[in-house]
């Protein structure tokens, strides 16, 4: 059982969970890297909308890889190749609307 401190998006807390301090640490550094790639589009200011579309974001990454874990099961590569093709251009486009969003 471990505690992790979280001081992100204007809130300040402690919280004890399954998994050892180095672990919540990783779990808190990644979100932390969504919510900044969040934080970079201009017409998403709020904290919570940060929150909510980070938490979006992750579970579309989960989700994403639950169905390749089923189809490489299924023995479906191609799903599971077409998938990464898509993740691939969807990353691509996130960093592009990033940069229109710093220029404009």
């Amino acid at each position: 059982m471990g505690k992790l401190h979280i001081e992100m998006l204007g809130s300040n807390f402690t919280i004890q969970a399954n998994g050892d301090d180095q672990y919540l640490e990783k779990l808190l550094g990644y979100y932390k890297r969504i919510t900044e790639d969040v934080k970079k589009i201009d017409s998403i200011k709020n904290p919570l909308q940060v929150a909510i579309l980070s938490g979006i974001i992750i579970c579309d990454e989960l989700y994403k890889e639950k169905q390749n874990k089923v189809a490489m099961e299924n023995g479906d590569y191609k799903a599971v190749e077409n998938s990464m093709d898509t993740q691939e251009i969807e990353r691509r486009t996130a960093e592009m609307i990033s940069k229109i969003d710093k220029v404009l």
